[in-house]
């Protein structure tokens, strides 16, 4: 056998495997009062984000230790979150008023005081997740096929922001059409980058986790695989302090429950 003929039969073989079916295998959940956005988690609590609201529980059983509620009415709809150090960095929006309006919410993580803020002003989608990667922020800006619609712009226009550590807009990406059909008439409500250097992704209410990478050329992400899930869309969080697997939080809002879960 010639060796290019050899080399591209591995290549494929490898990829095969890298590609191979996964999926999430329950390890166990918690029933709270009220899960309807998101989970982040750190080392020891996770942290369950609603609409106005936030509450700190232990890994372990749950325990709430800390909490906090919007007595503003500024914050409608906070919709994930990702502990960074000693932070909470939330995405927050105007949804479902229009024009579509975004912001980071920055809360200390000890406490849940809201501390910091940062302003995306009217920007074409509604900011849904937000990621801190190789020295870059991450965030997710949503556009819906619904009565959500803002502009003229349907769930084809959501995008994938990448911005300094200073908040300086670098690059951006479309989503492929596999997720948006999996996505519509919503968008993405959940996404993370893994350990694995890849590029997952939820929408709004299925049960599965997409798998995307950064595009080698042109201006779309790039979709390798869905994995099946329990957890049903919204936002997750992977708990990094997982050294020997993959863990990652999810969300049932219908039935207000936090599930852990492990890829395999």
């Amino acid at each position: 056998m010639n060796k290019p003929i050899f080399r591209f039969i591995v290549f494929g073989m490898l990829l095969s495997a890298t590609l191979q079916a996964q999926k999430a295998k329950e390890i166990r959940r918690f029933q709270l009062e009220e899960v309807k956005q998101g989970v982040a988690v750190d080392a020891v609590h996770f942290y369950v984000i609603n609409n106005s609201s936030i509450t700190k529980h232990t890994k372990t059983d749950a325990k709430q230790v800390a909490a906090w509620k919007d007595t503003t009415g500024i914050f409608k709809h906070l919709n994930s979150g990702i502990i960074i150090g000693n932070k909470l960095y939330c995405a927050n929006s105007n949804y479902p008023d229009k024009p579509m309006a975004s912001s980071i919410e920055i809360f200390d993580a000890a406490t849940l005081q809201h501390i910091d803020t940062h302003s995306f002003g009217l920007f074409p989608g509604s900011a849904t997740w937000i990621d801190f990667h190789q020295g870059y922020w991450w965030v997710a800006f949503a556009n819906y096929s619904d009565k959500n619609m803002d502009g003229g712009r349907d769930n084809r226009w959501t995008t994938l922001v990448k911005f300094t550590a200073q908040w300086q807009q670098v690059e951006s990406w479309a989503f492929p059409q596999e997720v948006l059909t999996s996505f519509a008439p919503k968008s993405t409500s959940g996404g993370a980058w893994g350990k694995d250097g890849l590029l997952y992704c939820t929408g709004h209410d299925k049960p599965e986790l997409y798998v995307l990478q950064l595009p080698k050329r042109g201006p779309t992400l790039r979709y390798l695989k869905t994995i099946p899930t329990i957890s049903e869309g919204q936002a997750f969080a992977f708990d990094h302090s997982a050294k020997n697997a993959v863990i990652f939080y999810g969300i049932t809002r219908n039935n207000n429950y936090v599930v852990v879960s492990k890829v395999e």
